[in-house]
């Protein structure tokens, strides 16, 4: 399944990627907004949205891009390797 990340910490991408590879999906991520990130997200079937290290106005921008898609959403405060397991879990 490919999977797009909003948010994180840019230092722990290696082990985000890892973490998604393991579990069997394709990972793509945006650690802050990006012109252009709602064509960008169009291409995913899930998002995970780290909102504790995001602005408002990247989370809004991605919200309102998978609710017009139809791309299902999990959210979560934390950005550790383990909250995206567990967001991947949830998926």
């Amino acid at each position: 399944m490919k999977v797009t990340l909003i948010g994180g910490m840019d230092r722990l991408e290696p082990h985000y990627r890892r973490e998604a590879r393991d579990a069997g999906h394709e990972l793509k991520i945006f650690f802050q907004y990006e012109t252009g990130m709602e064509a960008k997200i169009g291409a995913t079937e899930a998002l995970v949205l780290f909102t504790g290290k995001v602005s408002h106005n990247a989370r809004n921008h991605a919200l309102e891009a998978a609710r017009n898609l139809g791309i299902p959403v999990v959210q979560s405060h934390s950005c550790g390797v383990s909250s995206l397991r567990e967001c991947l879990g949830a998926l």
